[in-house]
């Protein structure tokens, strides 16, 4: 549709079955002369064209969408004025898949809701079951969780700035985010044997310890880690490309956000000091000297800040783990709950039986119900388990810490420019296996 305000005049362009302009005309009969055009009187042309609100679909595979999510918006201009969300398309089935299937199996599906911060997942099971069983599992475990949780909270920051870099211009931020997650994952990787899908928690403790050597490699790591995040800083926090396309973008009130169901960094970046890991201890948080950044304003800017600086909060728990964890058991010593150690599996009637029934059975839990809740890198991440005493859960339900912000998209993005949008997507990190799970 034109919008200069002009009329076209004498239309030269060849037809079928005509000649372009200039063209000699043999054997044919001359042409009968046209009309002159007709003009729009000047106080049309000054009028200001008729228009309609456009809908588009941005996704699923649009890559500021992330690849599963659809959003269906409607535009006057460039500016959003009504979203429809389509969560995506992947329909894993965990609750139901995780019902048929023994405790301990439950592990690898939790690793791939979030599989940014995979050990975080199976550590909110564990507990929850383990509230069931009224296990306390060792010290050693205890920081093993924490510090592997720490770690995988960094790298899902360290995701989520490399995206929204990225995809507002900023190439090299996301090259040196993800150098850094590299790293860590190495570590990861030294640890459980997977850089994603970790499977590392197990009902009374976790699957392996620390090879030799380990703390102080992932020391090395922590620093380089540290090294990029503040070139990162350098250059977005003060950029000002980057200032104008997030602070006033995005913004989500104190108030909204507790009505929303906000937690985590973005219920945080909108002033709400509440961190579950100070509200609610678990584990050795209790034990542990860190600070719960809080935002004013709530809006992207904001909310990538909270990540940057959450980032360095993780690292100082870090060097208090390093300082605090002392040798010792890995897993509790009831066969119940856990396997019997190789040497008693090969040597023992009583090892071999212990093994058998908890592979071919699964582990029995005590009848009842339990909800555990700890704070994942994108807020609450709770279990709901329900036992019947059986070797398999009766039910499982998942609080997704990403789907109340998701929920949010429309009306955080309301009112704004197309082009918000991508930075808002980006600043509450959904991800898909949790959210459509």
């Amino acid at each position: 549709m034109a919008t200069d305000g002009k009329v076209a005049g004498k239309d030269t362009r060849a037809t079928p079955g005509s000649f372009g302009a200039g063209e000699a005309r043999r054997g044919l009969a001359t042409e009968p002369p046209r009309p002159p055009p007709v003009r729009a009187p000047e106080s049309e042309l000054d009028a200001p064209l008729s228009s309609k609100r456009m809908i588009v679909n941005l996704g699923p595979s649009h890559p500021a969408m992330h690849g599963v999510t659809r959003a269906v918006v409607e535009l006057d201009g460039e500016m959003i004025v009504e979203m429809k969300l389509d969560i995506g398309f992947l329909h894993r089935g965990f609750e139901k898949s995780c019902e048929n299937v023994t405790w301990t199996q439950v592990f690898p599906y939790t690793d791939r809701l979030n599989y940014v911060s995979s050990i975080m997942n199976n550590v909110g099971f564990a507990l929850a079951v383990e509230k069931l069983c009224r296990l306390d599992v060792p010290e050693r475990a205890k920081y093993l969780r924490v510090a592997t949780s720490e770690i995988h909270r960094i790298c899902d920051h360290l995701t989520l700035i490399a995206a929204m870099g990225m995809e507002l211009g900023a190439m090299t931020v996301f090259l040196y985010c993800i150098e850094a997650r590299d790293h860590l994952w190495d570590r990861l990787a030294e640890l459980c044997g997977a850089r994603l899908t970790s499977n590392y928690a197990r009902i009374g403790g976790v699957a392996r310890d620390a090879p030799d050597g380990w703390v102080e490699k992932t020391v090395r790591s922590l620093e380089r880690t540290r090294e990029l995040l503040d070139e990162v800083d350098g250059l977005l926090t003060r950029n000002r490309i980057f200032m104008d396309r997030t602070i006033g973008t995005g913004p989500v009130t104190r108030e909204d956000a507790i009505d929303l169901g906000f937690t985590g960094p973005c219920l945080r970046a909108s002033g709400v000091p509440y961190d579950i890991r100070k509200a609610a201890p678990y584990l050795v948080y209790d034990r542990l000297d860190f600070d719960v950044p809080v935002g004013s304003n709530g809006d992207n800017f904001d909310r990538y800040l909270m990540r940057v600086e959450e980032c360095r909060q993780s690292m100082r728990i870090l060097e208090q783990c390093w300082k605090q964890m002392e040798p010792g058991e890995i897993v509790v010593a009831d066969f119940k709950y856990a396997l019997p150690p190789k040497p008693l599996v090969y040597g023992t009637i009583e090892g071999v039986m212990a093994h058998f029934k908890l592979i071919m059975e699964g582990i029995k839990v005590p009848a009842g119900e339990a909800y555990s809740y700890t704070e994942a890198a994108n807020g609450e991440l709770g279990f709901y388990v329900v036992s019947d005493g059986g070797g398999r859960p009766y039910k499982l339900g998942l609080r997704a810490p990403g789907w109340p912000m998701l929920a949010a998209l429309p009306h955080m993005t309301k009112g704004y420019l197309l082009s918000d949008l991508v930075p808002t997507f980006d600043s509450i990190n959904m991800i898909g296996g949790e959210v459509e799970q």
